[in-house]
């Protein structure tokens, strides 16, 4: 029993495109290490964003920190910097 022609075709262009698929430029094992890859890329930026975050805290806390530091420096120990002058204005009460 023979195929009819039109069959063969079939069959021939199937393999074709099943060998695209499997050996050719972007095939299914390229693909799996792509998605392999962008996996872990997404793990690291994870990590990254959290270190990140971490960073941009403490850097609130420093600046927020010197500025509290300076703040009480001014009001309870009249320090200055070194390019300020001091002007006090002395007000007084009269009865």
């Amino acid at each position: 029993m023979r195929l009819p022609w039109s069959t063969g075709i079939l069959a021939a262009l199937l393999l074709l495109v099943q060998a695209d698929l499997w050996l050719g430029k972007g095939n299914l094992r390229y693909v799996w290490q792509l998605q392999l890859q962008l996996a872990a890329q997404q793990a690291a930026n994870v990590e990254a964003r959290a270190l990140n975050a971490r960073i941009d805290a403490e850097v609130g806390d420093l600046v927020e920190g010197l500025e509290i530091v300076e703040e009480r420096a001014r009001a309870q120990l009249g320090m200055l910097k070194a390019d300020e002058i001091l002007v006090q204005v002395a007000v007084t009460k009269t009865p």
